[in-house]
């Protein structure tokens, strides 16, 4: 039975390679993310743990300059760790924020990953943790250095001078030295500047202290012995771990990191499969019906049903196999593509081997040959219980009138229960809901699968009659043949459904949540400008002070964090400039006046105002941040900002007993509205500072919505994969019904059908089945989003459903050119055919 099973696959290869397509791009898809994410992982662990190859001891504290509470570790800490038996050497370390700018005054790096730190010479004059290639460490105020990268972007050499921003004004330094080093924020794209250990302390601490210290140890000192000498003589804030520790804590963290982009991958590499299967199913549904004959004449011969069966699995599992050992090589170049496609991107892997485990070669093999041979199951049964007397015959067993009605029946009960599942969880809000709603959309995608061959018939006998008047005798025949075998046309549907249905639902949540967003903006803002810090982290009061100097500036105000607690219970709330806030943003009162903020009285939002009983003219009595308590009258409820915290304070209340200002952004309208003079004269008042964010209302909604569309392109380009194996199944399903179908076509040439009808009537056949593969889709994608979007709308105060009509019309189009472009190769066969010959067949 094997020697038939590899002889009817080698008789069969045009017709069995779109099944060899569809499973090695599957393949492809999980033994590249596999192996991409095996070689990512080992990269980055062995860069973590070469960051602790000489530490000891490493010590931890989470010293911050703007929280007094924290101690660090002083100067005369790290000397008394110096002095421990078995210390080679104790170094400090302090880090922040650091932007450097290029010769044109923009930052180089992504803002968040761009961070400072201290050279920290060791007795010969070296910090072990920097190699230079150029120059030397920073060894008097004025002098820093750079990573080799960064220097690199900038074109800076040894003696230029360079500009760097900080938490406070831009300052311009000497580069002293270029370096290498594995810091995994230089890997990330973003950059590290060096300073002397004096000028890291006062920009990011207090001088005379540090907030991290690594520990080596002197040959044959034990670790765990310096750990328990270090801990007595630390600051209660402070945590100290072996280095061993760290680097395998590390390794946890970064193999946990991973599993969420290796799930999400291998995610899109099931659904492409899962399309796979329809396709291969198909595949072998067909090259079972051509050869009733041969298999009945092995059963005739003395062949059991098993042994039929084994021969059909045996063809589906060389084919996988086939389709695996192909697959699996353009996984490894998918992988490496994949690791190169992050440098463009701004992101560095550490340098490392490609890494192909045992796991992702087995399973890579195991998916392949596993889903082939899976799909083929069912044909393969099929095959083996067809009566050897009736195949012979040609009598084709067809589906019974029981067979029907189970099958449909289970369709029916199922695509009901994913239904009503779905409605339940559009009724329920947060995860939970979506979690049912995933259940549910399963539930129905495979009810719908299963009644998509009776929903065929009329559905497409609804289009029958228009394509007959456009399209004649062509038309007639393309709509009859879509129809004659259901379970194929359904097959063939239910792929392109899949992909339509997730492109849709996406396409429908991203472009509701897209407009949420953008309305917020609009309606929220009535500021023409908000600046930040590119790092994320606070802006400095000097920026503020600058910033209302600036020509043009109408009005102006901070968005201040701070925090009330009142009764035990602590509430954000947001510092602003009395007056000027109204100006910037809509807070519509609903009792009380905004003005009263002039008054040294707070605003509250109608949601925290309700949920605590509170109204206008409640005197509070509070705990500020200094932990000393007073009182603040409620001066006014208003209809909530999503800009802005519930609570709104006036700033010189929250400096009042705030110590250190943490100011998230700074809101500002100009005279004019915004303008290149206006914008220009803000970036003039910061004085060119290349870490500080200036963005219009247009860049506020590009920054709140770019990650929506970002997400939806990644998503698009991760299914596109699964619509083209659809595609592949339509071209497949053609070719192998043209093949069927060579005497009904040669009979058709013979009574007068031409070429040109012939090429058309095929065309025909894949546009409806694409077609209505896609409107069955469309709806369903329609429903989840709908759903999906359900759960959302408790957490977006500005959601309301939004149909991409537009996006869907270009759907449905490009199912139909995917049916025209799938029917080249079969139409262009079928009128190729020789009458004569084709009427000959058998």
């Amino acid at each position: 039975m094997f020697r038939t099973a590899l002889r009817n696959v080698l008789a069969h290869k045009a017709r069995l390679l779109m099944t060899v397509l569809a499973v090695m791009l599957g393949v492809a898809f999980v033994s590249g993310t596999l192996v991409f994410t095996d070689t990512l992982g080992n990269a980055l662990r062995n860069q973590s743990a070469k960051s602790y190859d000489d530490v000891a001891v490493a010590v931890t504290t989470y010293a911050d300059q703007r929280d007094e509470k924290t101690s660090g570790i002083t100067a005369a800490t790290l000397e008394k760790i110096q002095g421990l038996d078995g210390v080679s050497t104790a170094t400090g370390r302090v880090s922040g924020f650091a932007g450097v700018a290029d010769p044109d005054g923009r930052l180089i790096g992504n803002g968040w990953s761009n961070t400072g730190g201290n050279y920290f010479p060791g007795k010969n004059g070296k910090d072990s943790a920097y190699t230079f290639v150029d120059g030397t460490g920073p060894a008097a105020a004025d002098r820093i250095a750079l990573d080799k990268e960064t220097a690199k972007k900038g074109e800076y050499k040894v003696g230029d001078r360079v500009r760097v921003a900080t938490n406070g004004p831009v300052k311009e330094y000497v580069l002293s030295g270029v370096f290498t080093t594995e810091d995994g924020a230089v890997n990330a794209g973003g950059s590290l500047v060096l300073f002397d250990t004096e000028v890291a302390q006062k920009l990011y601490l207090k001088p005379g202290v540090f907030q991290d210290a690594n520990v080596s140890a002197a040959p044959g000192a034990s670790a765990e012995k310096l750990l328990a000498d270090v801990k007595p003589l630390l600051p209660k804030d402070a945590e100290a771990k072996t280095g061993k520790a760290l680097a395998d804590q590390q390794a946890k963290d970064i193999e946990a990191g991973l599993s969420g982009l290796n799930g999400m991958l291998l995610a899109f590499a099931g659904i492409a499969l899962f399309v796979g299967v329809f396709l291969i199913a198909n595949t072998f549904t067909m090259l079972v019906a051509q050869r009733t004959k041969e298999l009945a004449l092995m059963r005739a011969v003395g062949a059991s049903r098993r042994q039929v069966k084994r021969s059909v699995l045996l063809e589906a599992a060389v084919v996988g196999v086939i389709a695996s050992v192909i697959g699996f090589a353009i996984g490894l170049g998918l992988a490496i593509g994949l690791r190169s496609a992050m440098g463009l991107f701004g992101g560095k892997i550490p340098a490392g081997p490609l890494i192909v485990s045992p796991t992702a070669v087995l399973a890579a093999f195991a998916v392949g040959v596993l889903i082939t041979v899976l799909a083929a199951w069912l044909p393969a049964r099929r095959a083996a219980k067809i009566p050897p007397v009736a195949a012979m015959s040609s009598v084709h067993a067809t589906a019974t009138v029981k067979s029907l009605v189970v099958r449909n029946s289970i369709g029916a009960v199922l695509t009901l229960l994913g239904g009503a599942a779905i409605v339940a969880g559009a009724s329920k809000s947060g995860s939970s809901g979506r979690t049912v709603i995933a259940v549910g959309a399963f539930l129905t995608l495979v009810g719908v699968i299963v009644l998509i061959p009776l929903l065929s018939r009329p559905v497409i006998a609804l289009v029958r009659p228009t394509l007959k008047r456009l399209f004649g005798v062509s038309g007639k025949l393309a709509a009859q043949n879509a129809v004659r075998n259901p379970r194929r046309t359904g097959a063939t549907a239910s792929a392109l459904a899949i992909g339509l249905t997730l492109v849709t639902g996406i396409s429908v949540l991203g472009v509701t949540l897209g407009q949420a967003v953008d309305r917020m903006t609009t309606d929220n803002i009535k500021a023409d400008y908000m600046v930040t810090m590119a790092s994320g982290g606070p802006l400095d009061e000097s920026a503020l002070t600058a910033l209302r100097k600036a020509d043009g500036v109408s009005a102006i105000s901070p968005q201040q964090a701070t925090s009330l607690e009142v009764k035990g219970e602590y509430h954000s709330a947001s510092a602003v400039s009395p007056g000027d806030v109204q100006k910037l943003f809509t807070l519509p009162a609903v009792s009380g006046s905004l003005d009263a903020l002039d008054k040294g009285e707070i605003a509250v939002d109608k949601k925290t105002a309700k949920s605590n009983g509170w109204k206008t003219g409640d005197t509070l009595r509070v705990k500020f941040d200094d932990e000393k308590k007073g009182e603040l009258k409620v001066g006014a409820v208003f209809e909530g900002n999503e800009m802005l915290s519930p609570i709104l304070v006036p700033k010189n209340v929250a400096d009042a007993h705030g110590g250190m200002s943490f100011i998230r952004e700074i809101w500002l309208k100009t005279d004019g509205g915004a303008s290149d003079a206006n914008e220009q004269a803000l970036v003039k008042a910061l004085g060119d500072n290349p870490a500080i964010s200036i963005m219009d209302r247009q860049d506020i909604r590009d920054m709140f919505g770019g990650s929506v569309n970002l997400a939806m392109n990644i998503m698009y380009g991760l299914l596109a994969m699964a619509l083209i194996i659809a595609v592949l199944g339509v071209v497949n399903t053609l070719a192998m019904s043209v093949f069927e179908r060579q005497q009904e076509i040669g009979m058709l040439r013979a009574i007068g059908l031409d070429r040109g009808r012939v090429k058309r009537m095929i065309r025909l056949e894949a546009v409806v089945i694409s077609l209505f593969g896609a409107v069955v889709g469309v709806v369903l994608g329609m429903f989840l989003g709908w759903a999906i979007g359900q759960t959302l709308s408790s957490e977006i105060p500005e959601y309301a459903l939004v149909i991409p009509w537009d996006r869907i019309a270009v759907f449905l189009v490009l199912a139909g050119i995917v049916g025209v472009l799938a029917s080249l190769w079969p139409a262009r066969s079928a009128a190729k055919l020789n009458m004569l010959t084709a009427i000959k067949t058998e």
